[in-house]
């Protein structure tokens, strides 16, 4: 398995694991004291505040940012890119994708924003030679 395909692998377990971080933060309490409520779970997380509340919404933004980038490795790979500039890059998204999950749980909204620009710029990195775009 390639570097960017663990990448992939990553950015796809990323979501679960951010959300499971509020989810978890809430164990041991009863449902009807705020905690985990696995019967339903978009209602609890729409009731959540603080960094928790964000913790769900970084979860959503990963998994929407997650179809760009396995289109980005797979376009890359099908062409017969250069696979370490792949990996290079593919490891790049993740590194931003942790920095810009960090930055929502601590509430850092501008800096997360240019973060995530970051990152959606190396996805597009990845894939834009099989468009014969210059980067």
């Amino acid at each position: 398995m390639s570097i960017a395909n663990t990448c992939v692998l990553i950015a796809a377990v990323l979501p679960i694991v951010t959300m499971g971080l509020a989810k978890g933060a809430t164990a041991g309490k009863r449902r009807s004291d705020g905690g985990y409520d696995n019967n339903h779970p978009r209602d609890w997380a729409a009731k959540q505040g603080g960094w928790k509340a964000r913790a769900a919404a970084a979860h959503s933004n990963g998994f929407e940012a997650l179809p760009l980038f396995v289109f980005a490795v797979l376009a890359a790979q099908l062409a017969g890119l250069d696979q370490g500039r792949t990996d290079l890059y593919a490891m790049a998204f993740i590194g931003a994708r942790l920095v810009y999950t960090g930055l929502y749980l601590a509430n850092v909204a501008a800096l997360r924003s240019v973060v995530w620009a970051v990152g959606l710029g190396f996805a597009i990195a990845i894939f834009a030679p099989t468009l014969k775009l210059p980067i």
